[in-house]
């Protein structure tokens, strides 16, 4: 398949209670290792990617750094490949269009975009996320790549403790994205069932949940109607784990 066949292929994995999992790879070892276990794509976790690297999450690990590693995740598998591209390393349009445009040459399908202002403090509003994901769909478009944009939110890592008092917001934020060109919302930090499922039946687009403590099962969480499920950082801390679980074994 090409890339723009690929891209086809991962939109329409995500199907509201037939939720795409995606276990995150943060490097061509792992992601072929994901690939040969039966995924049906691959998706790369920022904080991942950036701590096998040395470097912390938040845009922190240079931009040419991020590229080549997820070129060589896209390169690495026939999958279709999603990156975290966390902010688009860019407060600036034209800058953002000229990453977007290098992020899509490596073949990837898909990016998360978030709208966390990531060497600041707090989100963008709504109104200025929407224009920046625009101009990541008017980039994309130039590629001719149907790419596909998983905006993601970070109200509920910002208010975890408040919210139910978040939930309007995330829905008029997922309609302004989506009129702006995002093809699917991100909310990691929302775990409450009932939340969650508000979310899913308020917003336009289809939902991506991400597990973490206090998240439902994958599968009551198709009950909800989700339509893609991450694990982030969690596949890389739990190798990490075993790794160094049998070096002590070595030499403790």
């Amino acid at each position: 398949m090409n890339q723009n066949e690929r891209a086809r292929q991962f939109a329409q994995l995500h199907v509201k209670g037939q939720p795409l999992k995606l276990f995150n790879a943060w490097d061509a070892g792992s992601a072929k290792a994901i690939a040969g276990a039966g995924a049906q794509a691959v998706a790369t976790s920022s904080w991942a990617v950036a701590a096998a690297l040395g470097y912390r999450d938040g845009e922190d690990l240079p931009l040419d750094l991020a590229i080549e590693t997820i070129g060589r995740v896209a390169t690495a598998v026939e999958l279709p490949v999603s990156a975290d591209f966390e902010g688009g390393y860019s407060d600036d349009d034209g800058q953002l269009a000229k990453n977007i445009a290098r992020i899509v040459d490596t073949g990837v399908v898909g990016i998360n975009f978030e709208d966390r202002v990531v060497k600041g403090a707090g989100l963008y509003s709504s109104e200025r996320q929407a224009q920046r994901i625009a101009v990541i769909r008017a980039a994309a478009t130039k590629t001719g790549v149907d790419l596909f944009i998983n905006a993601r939110t970070d109200l509920f890592f910002e208010h975890f403790n408040e919210a139910e008092n978040y939930v309007d917001e995330a829905i008029e934020r997922s309609k302004a994205y989506a009129e702006a060109g995002a093809s699917s919302l991100f909310v990691p930090g929302l775990i409450d069932d009932a939340l969650i499922e508000r979310v899913v039946k308020g917003s336009p687009l289809p939902v991506n949940v991400m597990i973490m403590d206090g998240v439902s099962s994958v599968d009551r969480l198709a009950e909800l109607g989700v339509a893609r499920i991450s694990f982030g950082n969690i596949p890389y801390v739990d190798t990490m784990k075993a790794l160094a679980d049998a070096a002590q074994r070595i030499y403790g």
